[in-house]
């Protein structure tokens, strides 16, 4: 069975197109490194957004950023639910009826008022972290699990199953020690920043 499968860029592979020699992080640095020429074009080939048939949207931040929290506003405490209003105006220019997001790390299912549905599965490989922007903060999905979503379309609407999947992230916390990563190490154990 041959997947349709679509992909867009986060904001980190932008960097890693953009900036091919930025080493400001020891995370950018060691992918950099490990990167092929193949790969590197195959991520310079994803587009920002896109749209899939006439109902689905994708994003990873906003539709017009992917450093920016589409569902999530911060604090130093870190990210709580942006109100309603501030999220459609955000999508303002978006005519899908479901749109999927991410950046945020964090699994969230939220519907609308208009009826829009907007999905951010979370993610697959950094369940914590923390970050100075827009201000120092930090988020938490409280788990070291996989995270991903299964939407499917039903007569009454679209059904979301979030999935959070267990997997060997005590090898991948060795990893990030053994690459000098001791905060990506307990973001990947616990899922706690």
């Amino acid at each position: 069975m041959k997947l349709s499968l679509f992909s867009i860029q986060g904001n980190q592979d932008r960097v890693l197109v953009e900036k091919p020699n930025l080493t400001t992080s020891p995370t950018l640095e060691y992918v950099q490194k490990a990167l092929t020429a193949r790969s590197r074009e195959w991520l310079a080939s994803q587009p920002a957004t896109f749209v899939v048939g006439e109902e689905i949207f994708l994003c990873h931040g906003t539709p017009c950023s992917d450093e920016t929290y589409l569902l999530e506003s911060m604090s130093p405490q870190g990210g709580f639910l942006k109100e309603p209003t501030l999220i459609q105006a955000q999508l303002a220019s978006v005519s899908q009826t479901v749109i999927l997001c991410g950046h945020s790390h964090i699994p969230h299912t939220v519907q609308l008022s208009d009826g829009r549905l907007i999905v951010n599965p979370g993610s697959v490989g950094l369940p914590a972290y923390s970050d100075d922007t827009p201000v120092a903060h930090k988020m938490e999905n409280g788990s070291p699990h996989a995270r991903y979503a299964v939407l499917s379309k039903t007569a009454t609407g679209w059904m979301v199953e979030q999935i959070a999947l267990p997997y060997e992230w005590r090898k991948a916390t060795e990893k990030a020690n053994k690459n000098g990563r001791n905060d990506w190490a307990v973001w990947l154990e616990s899922g706690r920043a």
